[in-house]
């Protein structure tokens, strides 16, 4: 039987006791919620590490224009840091390839600290220019979730077929109506501020597979730099665990990059979701490359602003038992529905109300409103 090529999912899943101390920082900004703009290094072990990182970034090291938008970026960060802090950049790494920026930063001494300020305001102009570009992209949403779509299914997809452990995988864009509904019932009625206009949920065989299959995604599909800070949810997985139970990590844990006394705390989740709903939730920035087909409708200005656009990307993450649990009595979906819906006509008719002051109420209504799960092994005369 022939190996394996290395673009075989197989090949690059790594389970807990395989993660290194860069897959460690990653998960830990994914599921907190953090910025990387407070980070003090990276911990890339070599080009091939790099080469994936920027890969996720729609950003090929073997195409020249790429590479020619990676140095532009990188000067324009230089020259922002001189003008306005007159940081002096030294001459080595000035001098250097762009990507050598990703392994100085991944070193020790004056020179890692500066290529770090300088990926950090690298990271931030990329964004903003590609968000910038996504004006310019005469294109409907419709279209542009399209190629979202194609490549998550494409990653996802190969992890399917490789027989990676996930039992569901499902992608979907809210509803006209769900749309208004969820504005209605927040206290922010700005449709900029809805994250979850593109959805996927993804169930894995066991809770021992989230973290795995969170990894390998912040890998082959979205940069876990363009995590959305405050955005995560994490009501499954005690982080921490990890290092109790695999002795190489506990090594690590130390290392890993994160504010003092940070513990992995859940953040508070919708306010209609019930008590005891448990999911692994964050929002990404997904990079999504423009095809060659569509860069004769940009106007001339759009050249200067790169290949990629970001598009808001919502991921839900449950095991299987856990997502069993969550379809049953209170934190139902069909119940976290009637818990909204009843919230925006309370508002529609007298105005919004602290949710803290009717949440017993809306519960005691949604519990009358929707039938109680009934257990299967009860018999009919019960």
């Amino acid at each position: 039987m022939a190996e394996p090529s290395s673009n075989d999912p197989l090949v690059d899943f790594r389970r807990a006791a395989d993660f290194t101390l860069a897959d460690l920082d990653s998960l830990r900004v994914i599921l907190r919620g953090g910025s990387v703009i407070d980070w003090h290094r990276l911990n890339f072990r070599d080009s091939a590490d790099i080469a994936e990182f920027l890969a996720s970034h729609e950003i090929d090291l073997d195409d020249p224009d790429d590479v020619d938008r990676m140095e532009d970026v990188k000067s324009e960060a230089i020259d922002y840091l001189r003008r306005n802090f007159d940081y002096p950049v030294p001459g080595s790494i000035e001098s250097s390839p762009a990507v050598e920026l990703f392994r100085f930063a991944s070193s020790r001494g004056h020179k890692q600290v500066c290529a770090c300020m300088i990926l950090k305001v690298m990271h931030i102009i990329h964004h903003l220019q590609g968000r910038e570009l996504a004006f310019m992209f005469p294109v409907s949403d419709q279209e542009i979730f399209r190629l979202v779509e194609e490549k998550v299914y494409r990653v996802v997809g190969g992890m399917l077929t490789s027989g990676l452990p996930i039992v569901e995988f499902l992608g979907g864009r809210k509803q006209r109506d769900s749309l208004y509904t969820k504005l209605l019932s927040k206290r922010e009625t700005i449709a900029a501020q809805i994250y979850d206009k593109l959805r996927f949920r993804i169930v894995t065989r066991t809770r021992d597979d989230l973290l795995p299959v969170v990894s390998y995604l912040s890998r082959k599909l979205f940069p876990f730099n363009y995590a959305i800070p405050g955005e995560s949810t994490n009501t499954i997985l005690d982080f921490d665990r990890i290092f109790e139970e695999h002795e190489r990590l506990r090594e690590l844990s130390p290392l890993i990059q994160g504010l003092p006394g940070d513990k992995s705390k859940p953040l508070p989740d919708n306010v209609f979701s019930a008590k005891n709903y448990r999911v692994v939730h964050f929002v990404v920035d997904l990079p999504v490359r423009i095809p060659d087909k569509f860069l004769d409708v940009l106007p001339p200005a759009a050249a200067a602003l790169g290949r990629v656009v970001f598009v808001l990307v919502e991921f839900q993450i449950v095991d299987q038992v856990t997502d069993q649990l969550n379809e049953t009595g209170d934190a139902s979906h069909a119940r976290y529905k009637e818990r909204q819906r009843i919230a925006v006509m309370d508002r529609l008719r007298m105005g919004f109300r602290e949710h803290a002051a009717v949440r017993a109420q809306m519960d005691e209504q949604t519990a009358e409103r929707v039938a109680p799960e009934r257990d299967p092994a009860l018999s009919e005369e019960e």
